[in-house]
C-alpha cells in the first residue's frame, strides 16, 4: 500500500539541474509550449492512453507528427480506462501526466503522482487546488524514489513516466522498480526524447537544440536547465535499447514508438 508524503524539501529539479527558485516552474511550463507548439500536450495524451492501451500491431512504430493530434484525441476520448484504476506517474514532475490519469480513473480511482523533488510536487499540489475537475482530489503526492519506490507488489493497473527514465542513474533498477509494482498483464507507458538511429533526425534535433530550444530558454531565464538536453539525450537509449531494457527487466513484451516525427519517443512495456 502506499505511504504518506514526506516532508518536501526545498529545492526543485528540472532533469538534472536543481535551483530553489520556484518560479522557474511556470517559466518551464511556458517554454514548453512553445517549443512544442503545444504538441508535448498531445503526447502526453498518448503517453496516459498507451498505458492502458496497445496501438495496433499494423501500425507502424513511427508515428507521424501529422497523425499525433488526431491520435492524441482519438486515444485520449474513445479507449476507456476502468474507472477506479490505482495508476502511478513516476517521476511526476508538476503534475501532467497525473492530472490526465485522474481524468481516466475517475473518483473511485488512485493516482499518485511520485517524484524526488519536493518543490516541483509542491507545484504539483498548487495546481491540483487551482483546478476545478473533481476527479483531481483522487491525487496524492508523494516524494519518493524511482529506484526504491514505496508500495507493495502488483499494486498498480498502469504505470506513466514522462521525461523522467533519461534522468534515473540505473534505468535496469528502475524498469525492475516498475515491474515490481505493477499487477500481471498491466501496462507501463514511458515518454520521453527520442534517441533517434537516422542521422537525419538526429542531427535535426541536434541543431535544433543548439540553434532554438537553448537560444529560446535563455530568454525565459533557464539556459543552465536545458543545456544538458543534448549530452542526456545522446547518453539515453534508442528505441531498440528501451525495449530490450524493459524485456531484461521482465516485462512480458515491450514496444517502442517514435513520435513528432522521430523527435519524441514512448515505450509501451507490458508486466
Amino acid at each position: 500500500m502506499s505511504v504518506p508524503p514526506t516532508p518536501l524539501s526545498s529545492f526543485r529539479c528540472i532533469g538534472k539541474y536543481c535551483t530553489d527558485d520556484s518560479a522557474a516552474v511556470p517559466r518551464f511550463l511556458q517554454l514548453n509550449d512553445v517549443l512544442s507548439l503545444g504538441q508535448h500536450r498531445t503526447w502526453k495524451r498518448i503517453c496516459v492512453s498507451w498505458s492502458m492501451y496497445i496501438p495496433s500491431a499494423s501500425r507502424s512504430s513511427n508515428v507521424n507528427s501529422e497523425d499525433n493530434w488526431l491520435m492524441g484525441i482519438f486515444c485520449f476520448l474513445n479507449i476507456r480506462a476502468k474507472r477506479g484504476d490505482r495508476v502511478l506517474d513516476l517521476c511526476c514532475g508538476s503534475g501532467d501526466l497525473a492530472f490526465l490519469l485522474s481524468q481516466k480513473v475517475g473518483l473511485d480511482g488512485e493516482v499518485m503522482g511520485v517524484d524526488f523533488s519536493g518543490q516541483q510536487l509542491q507545484t504539483a499540489a498548487s495546481r491540483q487546488d487551482q483546478r476545478w475537475k473533481a476527479c483531481y482530489k483522487n491525487i496524492k503526492w508523494i516524494e519518493g524514489d524511482a529506484l526504491d519506490l514505496p508500495f507493495t507488489d502488483r499494486y498498480f493497473d498502469a504505470v506513466t513516466v514522462g521525461y523522467g527514465l533519461r534522468n534515473v542513474v540505473d534505468r535496469p533498477k528502475a524498469m525492475r522498480e516498475i515491474l515490481r509494482v505493477l499487477k500481471p498483464g498491466s501496462r507501463a507507458s514511458v515518454l520521453d526524447f527520442n534517441k533517434s538511429s537516422s542521422f537525419f533526425t538526429a542531427s535535426l534535433q541536434s541543431w535544433a537544440i543548439d540553434n532554438v530550444v537553448v537560444p529560446l530558454a535563455s530568454s525565459y531565464g533557464l539556459t543552465e536547465e536545458y543545456k544538458y538536453l543534448k549530452s542526456s539525450i545522446s547518453q539515453y537509449l534508442t528505441g531498440e535499447e528501451l525495449e530490450k531494457l524493459a524485456k531484461e527487466a521482465g516485462f512480458s513484451s515491450a514496444k517502442h514508438y517514435e513520435l513528432g516525427g522521430g523527435l519524441m519517443g514512448n515505450l509501451v512495456a507490458t508486466r
